[in-house]
């Protein structure tokens, strides 16, 4: 806190960023006799801030309460990728981010600023740039074990079973029937994740996606790279897949943070090699969703 530092919490979609931020941190700083007036929040993904999507509003409103004190305030923002890009007609019509206006906000010694985002072609391959060594990531990942147990309690080997099935998503320990977490894991697999890639991405071949994801599920921790999933997807559809597409589709399941990748490391070169790699997914259970469980 209070470091000059704007604080970016990233990670896959209902990990619950927003809980870590708009509910466990905010309840730290009205612990610490902070105003809850002094916490300014905005959620870009709920219709009563769609407004604040422009960034030259949202840098307004913020300005408007922070430049009329000099006490502390704090302010957070939900779901950042959210906004959009616009041309500011009253300085030389040029054109806007929300970085532009984070980094101005940044300027004030009585503001600091937190966010949250879903992916990382929006947030972390361009932090270091557009906020010009301003901010520090943090980014969060699904349950743990360890905190996946101190939460759920009972046989330690039964509920290793359940993660190892079901993952760590948070909403999962809300379910006692294994049939709901089911359901919810492959509606949050098909209805978030793979729309929202599709849709983000503006992918015209979704179904060579939801192939190669499916392959990637059944092959973790296996080497691979994407000519060997562009052969295997060659063969089964009987048509030729470049694998330059398949590489980008990687991408951007990277992108999202539904999977990740393990560089394989050259011990005699010391540095990492560009193929083979290892892919994983982040949570076990929208692995096994995509697998049907079986």
């Amino acid at each position: 806190m209070w470091d000059g530092q704007i604080k970016v919490i990233t990670g896959l979609r209902r990990c619950e960023k927003s809980a870590l931020l708009f509910e466990l941190f905010k309840d730290y700083l009205l612990g610490q006799d902070i105003n809850e007036d002094h916490i300014l929040s905005i959620s870009l993904d709920q219709r009563r801030y769609y407004k604040y999507r422009n960034p030259i509003t949202l840098c307004d409103y913020a300005e408007a309460i922070i430049s009329k004190s000099d006490q502390r305030f704090c302010l957070f923002i939900d779901e950042v990728q959210l906004s959009n890009k616009v041309f500011d007609k009253e300085n030389g019509n040029i054109e806007v981010n929300i970085y532009d206006m984070l980094n101005e906000l940044n300027a004030y010694k009585n503001l600091d600023v937190y966010m949250t985002g879903s992916n990382s072609k929006m947030l972390s391959s361009d932090i270091m740039t557009e906020f010009r060594g301003r901010s520090t990531q943090i980014h969060v990942y699904p349950l743990s074990f360890k905190e996946y147990f101190e939460y759920m309690g009972g046989d330690v080997r039964a509920r290793l079973e359940e993660y190892l099935l079901y993952g760590g998503m948070p909403r999962i320990t809300a379910f006692d029937d294994d049939i709901k977490k089911q359901q919810y894991l492959k509606s949050l697999y098909d209805e978030v994740y793979l729309k929202d890639i599709v849709e983000r991405d503006r992918i015209k071949k979704a179904d060579i996606l939801e192939q190669i994801l499916d392959y990637l599920s059944s092959q973790i921790g296996s080497l691979t790279n994407p000519t060997n999933v562009a052969n295997v997807l060659s063969d089964t559809r009987k048509e030729k897949i470049d694998s330059n597409l398949v590489s980008s589709y990687i991408d951007l399941s990277i992108d999202a943070f539904l999977v990740s990748k393990a560089k394989r490391f050259d011990i005699k070169g010391k540095s990492y090699l560009k193929y083979p790699n290892k892919y994983y997914f982040t949570d076990l259970g929208l692995r096994n969703a995509r697998l049907n469980f079986r």
